[in-house]
């Protein structure tokens, strides 16, 4: 055994004066007396008295030197020297992705449980000048301590850490210590994980020593490896899910599935070894919002799941994945079938005028120079109408189409430009109070756009023939503005969801001020609308996001999306013996180098337990003269 700071014995000359204290203590007591025999005392107390006497023995004196023994025993740090994992410069890579969640350890311990006591054993077996760096590897590496040399710092930040639930990213995480280590002439990277490292597998130029220290035990997982939704118009909505088993045996699981927080269906599977098992269904209830499917082992089954993250999915109700327009035309008129034909979103029929309306419901009607006897009940976009309906009244026509302007601060005029537009003629109308005048020439307007009804309705007052509107390129754009007026486009797009810790893009309406989000556990995070995409990646936490778009205080647009797992590189969690980086194959490090252990710590607390032992000696000895003197006073009075 050595010491790293021998001359903490210079302490123990502290005995010194606790034994000068000892023999210079003054030992008398006062005591009542009842016979004048006593008074001999007097004189045998006086020679007790004096200076300097021998030290008698003390249990007391004993244990405050042995209290004193123990704190110069700690302060000299004793040490053994001890095989280590590594030495110099170490780079500790802690694995916190989900793998790591696995209880397959014994007692039902987790694999990072396991994984914090195999780094805490390492911090115990630094050298002097060994520093570390601890890193925490999970979707986002983070450095949980900087080089240091402190062990409770690093026991402090170890202990701290908790294992995550999204994938690892490798790659960030290696040139994260690697950026660490610059500089350092005796590195070491040490990784402590199942194995699973992905992509990073075939990063070049890893420095130093590479070390893997090894984690887990057993395979067996069952996954929810895939959950969507889709929705086609007309049709109802289909469930589209995947069970996978990762495990080397068949498998009997209970898929139970939960729509808007509802049991809905629970039913038995039995997945095959390293197989998928996928599950469609077309019994979905119509109007759903959100949907929570889970897996769990029948009660009699002796089958093992040692990963519960995976268990458990959501998704979000799809929607129609079109919005459905039906085209009423008098005459042909390919212009409007370019421009539908060309834009995303848009499912369109074209009508029979002399049939009249089709009994089919329909999100959007454009009627083109042609007008029903009774307007349909959805939105609609009326272009050069023949005459006059409910809405409007036609009152005559005007070729005053000089100057036209565009109400530029209008959302739906965005890049809109009439400069170069040329109108032969237009109709004008009256009882159009409920509309906004978009686009007006010298004699009226061109355009007129509003609400009434409960629906949204857009006039355009001339012929397209009668214009070169369809050949500019704000012909498009105008349409492109109205359809997403009638329907804003979803600020989501992800609607099968994402991985955890992934990325969301975001498209807020040119109106919109705010973004709220509202996270599974219920915290808010905004975004502020300064650009038209916004990208939120907040998503460490697998389950439903809410999503709200923010118009001053009014919230104009709520949609959600899910977060999953959905990581076959997390759930397949059969520990690896050797990973290969930098193109080398590590196998789980030796214990080569020599390393320290310090007993120092142990010392301290035997100091600790002893001065408990002394305070309760002392504490015994103080109540018994309490009691003695009471007594010697009684026996005097009798």
């Amino acid at each position: 055994m050595s010491f790293l700071t021998p001359l903490a014995f210079i302490a123990a000359l502290l005995a010194i004066p606790i034994l000068l204290l000892y023999m210079l203590r003054l030992r008398r007591r006062e005591v009542l007396v009842s016979s004048n025999f006593l008074w001999a005392q007097v004189v045998r107390d006086t020679e007790a008295n004096t200076p300097w006497q021998k030290l008698r023995r003390n249990i007391l004196l004993f244990l405050q030197l042995l209290i004193l023994a123990a704190l110069v025993f700690a302060l000299a740090r004793p040490f053994i020297t001890v095989p280590t994992v590594s030495r110099g410069q170490i780079e500790l890579l802690l694995d916190a992705s989900a793998s790591m969640n696995a209880v397959d350890q014994p007692g039902g311990v987790s694999r990072f449980e396991t994984a914090r006591q195999q780094a805490l054993g390492i911090v115990d077996t630094m050298g002097a000048g060994d520093l570390m760096t601890v890193i925490r590897v999970s979707d986002v590496p983070e450095v949980l301590l900087g080089a240091t040399a402190d062990p409770v710092l690093l026991r402090e930040a170890i202990n701290g850490a908790q294992a995550g639930t999204a994938e690892a990213d490798w790659t960030a995480a290696l040139t994260l210590a690697a950026a660490d280590a610059t500089g350092a002439a005796d590195v070491s990277m040490v990784i402590i994980s199942d194995g699973g490292l992905g992509e990073a597998s075939g990063l070049p130029g890893v420095p130093g020593n590479l070390r893997y220290v090894p984690v887990g035990q057993a395979s067996d997982n069952l996954a929810i490896s895939a959950l969507s939704t889709r929705a086609r118009p007309g049709q109802q909505t289909e469930l589209f899910a995947q069970i996978t088993n990762y495990g080397s045996e068949d498998t009997e699981v209970i898929f139970d599935l939960r729509v808007d927080g509802e049991l809905f269906v629970a039913e038995r599977y039995t997945v095959p070894a390293g197989q998928n098992l996928p599950i469609v269904s077309s019994r979905l209830p119509v109007n759903f919002t959100a949907l929570q499917a889970g897996l769990t082992l029948p009660a009699a089954s002796t089958a093992r799941d040692y990963l519960a993250e995976d268990n458990t999915a959501w998704a979000v109700s799809s929607g129609a994945s079109d919005r459905r327009a039906l085209v009423m035309s008098a005459q042909p008129n390919r212009f409007l079938d370019q421009v539908l034909r060309s834009l995303p979103g848009v499912q369109y029929t074209q009508g029979d005028v002399t049939q009249g309306l089709p009994n089919q419901d329909y999100d959007l009607y454009i009627l083109d120079g042609w007008l029903p006897a009774t307007l349909p009940t959805g939105d609609l976009l009326v272009i050069n109408p023949p005459g006059s309906s409910l809405l409007f009244t036609l009152t005559g026509e005007s070729e005053d189409t000089a100057s036209p302007t565009v109400l530029q601060n209008d959302p739906r005029m965005t890049f809109v430009d009439f400069a170069d537009v040329s109108v032969l003629r237009f109709k004008t109308f009256a009882g159009v109070e409920w509309a906004d005048p978009l686009i007006v020439a010298a004699g009226g307007p061109l355009l007129l756009a509003g609400e009434v009804d409960g629906r949204q309705v857009a006039l355009l007052t001339f012929a397209l023939t009668e214009s070169d509107l369809p050949l500019q390129i704000t012909w498009p754009i105008l349409i492109a503005n109205l359809l997403n007026w009638y329907a804003p486009p979803a600020v989501i797009s992800a609607l099968d969801g994402i991985q955890v810790g992934g990325s969301l893009s975001l498209r807020p309406p040119l109106d919109s001020t705010e973004i709220r989000i509202t996270r599974p556990d219920g915290s808010i995070r905004t975004l502020s609308v300064d650009r038209q995409t916004l990208a939120f990646a907040d998503t460490d936490l697998a389950g439903i996001y809410t999503v709200e778009v923010l118009r001053g205080d009014e919230v104009s647009q709520r949609a959600g999306f899910a977060v999953n797992l959905f990581s076959p590189v997390e759930s397949t969690i059969t520990p690896q013996a050797s990973i290969s980086l930098s193109g080398v194959e590590i196998t789980p490090a030796l214990r080569d180098e020599v390393g320290q252990r310090e007993f120092w710590p142990w010392a301290a607390l035997a100091a600790i337990l002893i001065l408990l032992i002394e305070w309760y000696v002392y504490q015994r000895r103080v109540q018994a003269r309490t009691v003695f003197q009471p007594v010697l006073r009684r026996r005097s009075v009798g």
